[in-house]
């Protein structure tokens, strides 16, 4: 037990030695004081950092959450806006201290110090100038191998700095890369887990724009899987990538395939407004896709449970249930139902 401490305290100074500056120190303290509370003190250094505890002048940028890219907006790059607003002023890590901070990321294999320095470049990378920095370090590459990291904990601080990092066209370019192992492992995470939201809002990122939403066409039913078996948290993240894919024309037949049982129980008067003016959303991108594609159609095609068949197949539950929604007390919401009744309509 006395050698482990030992190799692990040695790991830490290590550590110590390779990230500079006060921050860095302030990084290898927390470290040293989550061993000595316990395992689970880990996780609260980490959101220690994000919440800004570190000092004045250090490597801890003062970043307050994670940055998520808003699924509502529809468009092309211009699109990329954080939901949260950010501080405008660059971060305190200079190019100097991200390339250390990579390096003992790429070449430590104690999981708390993998931690600290991926929430570091998380919270780094909320701010554009240190976007373009790690992908100039080859970060992006350092950063996606710890995906693979058998410790859940280290995957999700992983995805969270990617998920920043996916704030810049450029790095989308790179992590492309990654969406076919993320959609893989959405299905495998644990239902409503932080890793499996933090999947799902790199996917909400990635599908911004419609560069990449062919690679994610696999995991559709999933998606709808979690959207009827999931927590409302849950959801919502899963109806801001659908909301992203519904607005792109080519995803419609992929779409209006796949098996959703249970997504009418979504559009009700008792449901959440942020998941039930998502699902109006979907049903209306993927209306209008099929007013404007000519030969996308063919209602033989689509099987009784099929998102066609419950939105688009002449379902009287689905329109007694947008009637009903006329009612609802959310302006929003009313002209959402609206539009898709002009749309049933053929107005």
């Amino acid at each position: 037990m006395g050698e482990a401490r030992g190799a692990a305290a040695t790991r830490a100074r290590v550590a110590a030695g390779l990230v500079l500056g006060a921050g860095a120190c302030y990084c290898v303290y927390r470290l040293t004081r989550s061993r000595r509370a316990g395992p689970g003190a880990g996780t609260e250094g980490a959101a220690s950092a994000r919440h800004g505890s570190g000092p004045a002048g250090g490597l801890l940028p003062q970043v307050s959450g994670l940055s998520v890219l808003s699924s509502l907006a529809r468009g092309g790059p211009s699109s990329l806006q954080p939901d949260t607003d950010l501080p405008k002023s660059p971060s305190n890590l200079d190019a100097h201290h991200l390339q250390k901070l990579l390096h003992l990321l790429e070449f430590t294999d104690d999981p708390l110090i993998q931690e600290q320095a991926l929430v570091t470049l998380s919270n780094s990378a909320a701010f554009s100038v240190n976007q373009d920095i790690i992908r100039k370090l080859d970060g992006l590459s350092v950063v996606g191998k710890m995906l693979s990291n058998s410790i859940p904990k280290v995957k999700e601080k992983a995805l969270n700095a990617l998920n920043n990092l996916s704030m810049n066209v450029k790095n989308q370019g790179e992590i492309k890369g990654y969406i076919l192992q993320v959609c893989k492992e959405i299905e495998l995470s644990p239902l409503n887990s932080d890793l499996q939201l933090a999947e799902l809002r790199l996917l909400t990122n990635m599908s911004v724009t419609n560069d990449y939403h062919h690679m994610m066409t696999n995991a559709i039913p999933c998606f709808l899987h979690l959207l009827s078996e999931g927590d409302e948290r849950t959801q919502i993240q899963v109806l801001k990538v659908l909301v992203n894919l519904s607005a792109n024309p080519a995803m419609t037949r992929h779409l209006f395939s796949a098996q959703a049982p249970l997504l009418l129980s979504l559009f009700d008067n008792c449901i959440n407004k942020e998941i039930l003016l998502r699902a109006l959303m979907f049903a209306a991108n993927l209306n209008e896709n099929m007013k404007n594609e000519e030969g996308i159609v063919t209602q033989g095609q689509y099987s009784e449970d099929s998102v066609f068949s419950l939105l688009c197949g002449h379902s009287t539950q689905y329109t007694k249930k947008l009637v009903c929604l006329l009612n609802h007390h959310d302006m929003e919401v009313k002209e959402q139902v609206a539009k898709i009744i002009t749309q049933l309509r053929g107005d």
